[in-house]
């Protein structure tokens, strides 16, 4: 988890897969403000963490979290939480 947040990049990526439950790469370009091969740097850290999960489809590559895992939802609150401070 230090190493998650430990990055603004990932942190970004990841609020916008919280907000929108799934997205493509261009989608999360386009939404985080970070180049694309940041984004696809950090989702593959993401997904080596465990913490989102990628789906091919074609040539097409969806990424997502899975709310129900516990892991993914107390980041989902941490984040919250230091939004508020």
């Amino acid at each position: 988890m230090e190493d998650l947040l430990s990055s603004k990049g990932r942190v970004k990526v990841l609020k916008v897969l919280l907000s929108e439950g799934q997205a493509n790469i261009t989608r999360i370009v386009r939404e985080s403000g970070l180049n694309h091969r940041l984004v696809e740097k950090h989702l593959e850290e993401l997904v080596r963490m465990g913490i989102v999960q990628e789906r091919r489809y074609g040539r097409l590559r969806m990424f997502m979290v899975d709310l129900r895992d516990p892991k993914v939802s107390g980041l989902s609150e941490v984040l919250r939480q230091l939004e508020s401070l």
